[in-house]
């Protein structure tokens, strides 16, 4: 039993009670495709805050993929942004790519190699272009990410045009592109040269008319579901719509009778063995047992991501070490200082009751020394 802190003051007294982790598919769902964004393991004991335990970030991917679904790499759960520079993002490309044997996986393509301040058109294209052939060359399909710099240079949405457009009408193989709402990440307001969310939609839609050709999925991260319906249907034959929208996944993954979404989600780096495992019900046209098992942990994810949303990352990494994925809850910069203890709190309880606990006493010994630290008692 845990004393645990609940929000708006007291304790409670709590034991582990859900339902049990289901065991992974052994092969990779057929009807959807399925990515789950993978966190870096910092190295505890390195004198350099930004130091990446590459053994156990490796190992990560491993049961990311053991599970099923496909690795997201070196995206914004990476703490790519905010902690993760390109120097090791570089490595970290390079060793997942030297361990993926075939499986499938994606890898993002910014532009945080330009140095601070003002940037040209030219600059960013150029740094979009380089680090897209290092993850093509790496053996992984590019996600081309929204860009910062971008975002503070262009004065509208010809400007992105122009900008989208030369990279793609270059690229040599198919690309994702990225677009992650301001709940993310603050500097991407306005993003495609709109502050109206429909309206950056429809600009969206247009830019991958114009690239279809090249353009083989948007990933969308703007949790409205709605939007992205409408955003999805939009979008020309050919391509693929993958929702980041980790307030609404079981209803966007399942769809409707005009279309659904696949797969990229931060959320299913904790929930990878249930994510998998309810894809699999699709699979079988169980849909009735994939929302069984996948609603449950949408009260988690709504935690998880709450605002600030860009401090998702902190929960992500707390349930990896619960589940004995890492040793340690330290982060890349010290971001596990981001969130409170109440929140660490809420998260194990609805980790447990969404069925995301792998070893639920290992669990209570792991977060036992994070209250007592915390003065709780």
């Amino acid at each position: 039993m845990l004393v645990l802190p609940v929000p708006g003051g007291g304790l409670l007294n709590w034991s582990p009670s859900g339902p049990p982790l289901p065991a992974p598919p052994k092969t990779p769902p057929a009807s959807r495709v399925a990515y789950a964004a993978a966190h870096v393991v910092a190295d505890a004991l390195a004198d350099e805050p930004y130091t990446v335990d590459w053994d156990a970030t490796l190992a990560f991917r491993e049961h990311l993929w053991s599970c099923g679904l496909g690795v997201a790499e070196a995206m914004d759960t990476a703490q790519r942004g905010m902690g993760l520079d390109w120097a090791t993002t570089k490595d970290l490309v390079g060793r997942t790519g030297a361990i993926a044997a075939g499986r499938r996986w994606v890898a993002g393509v910014g532009t945080d190699q330009l140095p601070p301040g003002p940037a040209t058109a030219t600059s960013i294209v150029d740094a979009w272009r380089e680090q897209l052939d290092l993850v093509a060359g790496a053996g992984a399909v590019p996600v081309v990410m929204a860009s910062r710099a971008l975002a503070a240079t262009a004065t509208g949405p010809d400007d992105y045009h122009a900008a989208y457009g030369k990279l793609l009408s270059e690229a040599s193989g198919p690309v994702l592109l990225h677009w992650l709402g301001e709940q993310f990440d603050p500097a991407l307001t306005g993003y495609w040269g709109h502050q109206d969310v429909r309206a950056a939609a429809r600009e969206l839609v247009a830019l991958c008319t114009e690239h279809a050709g090249t353009v083989a999925g948007v990933k969308i991260s703007v949790l409205d579901a709605e939007v992205e319906a409408e955003f999805r249907r939009a979008l020309p034959a050919g391509v693929a719509c993958y929702t980041g929208d980790d307030f609404h996944y079981p209803e966007l993954i399942a769809g409707d009778d005009q279309g659904h979404s696949e797969a990229l989600l931060g959320i299913f780096d904790p929930l990878a063995a249930v994510a998998a495992a309810a894809l699999t019900r699709l699979d079988d046209g169980d849909r009735a047992g994939f929302h069984a098992l996948l609603d449950p942990t949408v009260p988690l994810a709504r935690e998880i991501f709450r605002a600030p949303t860009r401090h998702y990352k902190t929960g992500v990494v707390f349930l990896a070490y619960l589940n004995g994925h890492q040793r340690h809850f330290r982060m890349i910069a010290g971001q596990e200082s981001a969130r409170t203890i109440t929140h660490l709190a809420t998260l194990l309880r609805l980790a447990d009751e969404a069925g995301v606990l792998a070893d639920p006493d290992l669990a209570v010994a792991r977060m036992r020394p994070l209250l007592q630290v915390a003065g709780v008692a």
